[in-house]
């Protein structure tokens, strides 16, 4: 990216009021957003970053546009006194889904766009970065005080296209028979232990996220639930093990899948897990490594919820809820394989300790009762639909767009996977795909009823 311009290590304040502190960390989190966007793309070439290979997927160049449209349009137009919009025309190449700005490029042509060229959208980013920095720095204390959350926002909402960048440039690295690595990356094998189960005793329990650190609107408002007494695996399921559901026919059962499920089943000849292959009777897969031999070690990913479903009912178990999974994460730190890690996929479960804190008790007794995994390496399927909780009120204006015009024929996922950043994931984030989708690093933690 064309960096040269942008300051992107300041000194400290001199002042020392809580305001001036609170712009300084705004500006720390910004820049260090730009250097992971930076670092994403900095293996790319230019073909890279301009083939969208599915509707559901978006061209890097597109992305990298999308995102600074966004805080042109949400923050330095009504915000930053004088600021003239880089070019007219990008609302309507990078508008995503904001019906309330006005028209923009249908989603299945923004591959189709050789205009503006990447060259020009790394310019109007510069343009962009140089205003934010300049707006955040500078503006007064009355209006830092409106910016800051929209910046936080704005890091929030690049976040989440940063993950989107690593899955969708795997989904163009993997059209090519030459097979591309994106970064290379040492092999990780290990020995899994065998599935054990956690109880969680009945209960009515809080949900959802409140207080003054950032979260989705989607995520509240926090609310109590009542869960029956279930049963959790303490790991994800593993690709050895998901070759056996395919071992046993999990792929040509129709009574292991629910009818949508299957239809998909047919109609899109689904045999496997996205990515995976037969290479003279194994199982290779395409990663962000190159392509290799499928590791029984790593968990299952590339999976959609129909997927992890049937699998789900063919070991005798089920998916948990959203409200399950919350319940046992509440007291988990957030560890695990991550972007910051740049792994750019699952790891096998290594550090089963690693969550583990004694308190006067062995490790063993310790770490049997908590989950592993969950946070990092895969988004976990739940069984929940995304559907607003109680009380939700969609926000006013433009923003109000993000989550809850989506609440239909979605399912929710947690936990974050090994594209997501570290510190954008909690234990009360509600992602959700429809549940045919594959693309994502999605993944399979069982559970069962006690």
């Amino acid at each position: 990216m064309e960096t040269e311009t942008l300051t992107r290590r300041r000194k400290p304040s001199a002042a020392f009021d809580a305001l001036e502190i609170e712009r300084e960390e705004l500006l720390r989190r910004y820049f260090r957003m730009l250097e992971t966007t930076d670092r994403i793309i900095e293996p790319l070439t230019i073909e890279d970053c301009v083939v969208q290979t599915s509707t559901e997927c978006s061209p890097i160049k597109w992305q990298l546009g999308h995102t600074a449209w966004f805080f042109e349009t949400f923050i330095l137009t009504p915000h930053a006194q004088g600021y003239r919009v880089f070019h007219p025309k990008f609302g309507y190449f990078f508008n995503s889904y904001y019906n309330t700005i006005g028209a923009r490029t249908p989603r299945d042509m923004r591959g189709l766009m050789t205009r503006p060229t990447l060259a020009e959208v790394r310019n109007y980013r510069s343009q962009v970065e140089r205003s934010v920095e300049r707006l955040i720095s500078e503006c007064t204390s009355d209006v830092l005080l409106q910016v800051a959350p929209l910046v936080v926002m704005g890091i929030n909402h690049e976040q989440q296209h940063q993950e989107l960048m690593i899955t969708d440039v795997k989904t163009v690295l993997a059209m090519n028979p030459l097979r591309p690595v994106y970064r290379e990356r040492e092999i990780i094998s290990a020995s899994i232990s065998p599935l054990n189960w956690i109880s969680f005793d009945e209960g009515l329990i809080e949900i959802g996220a409140h207080g003054n650190d950032f979260y989705f609107d989607n995520e509240g408002p926090r609310h109590r639930q009542y869960i029956e007494s279930f049963q959790l695996s303490d790991r994800l399921i593993t690709n050895g093990e998901y070759k056996d559901f395919i071992a046993d026919g999990g792929y040509s059962n129709p009574k292991l899948w629910l009818s949508d499920g299957w239809a998909h089943c047919l109609s899109d000849a689904w045999q496997a897990p996205k990515y995976w292959e037969l290479n003279e009777g194994e199982w290779w897969g395409m990663t962000l490594q190159g392509f290799r031999k499928v590791e029984d070690s790593e968990p299952v990913t590339h999976i959609g919820q129909f997927e992890a479903d049937a699998y789900a009912t063919w070991s005798g178990a089920r998916l948990p809820t959203e409200f399950e999974w919350e319940f046992a994460a509440r007291n988990i730190p957030l560890e695990g394989n991550f972007l910051d890690d740049e792994n750019y996929h699952p790891i096998p479960n290594v550090a089963q300790t690693s969550v583990c804190d004694p308190a006067g008790k062995s490790q063993t007794e310790v770490c049997a009762t908590l989950p592993t995994q969950m946070f990092g390496d895969t988004w976990e399927w739940t069984r929940s639909a995304y559907l607003p909780y109680p009380g939700y009120k969609v926000a006013e204006g433009a923003l109000g767009e993000y989550n809850g015009k989506f609440m239909s024929n979605q399912m929710v996922l947690r936990g974050g996977s090994c594209a997501t950043p570290k510190d954008h994931i909690r234990s009360t984030y509600r992602n959700f795909f429809p549940p045919e989708s594959r693309w994502q690093f999605s993944g399979i933690r069982l559970a069962r009823d006690v």
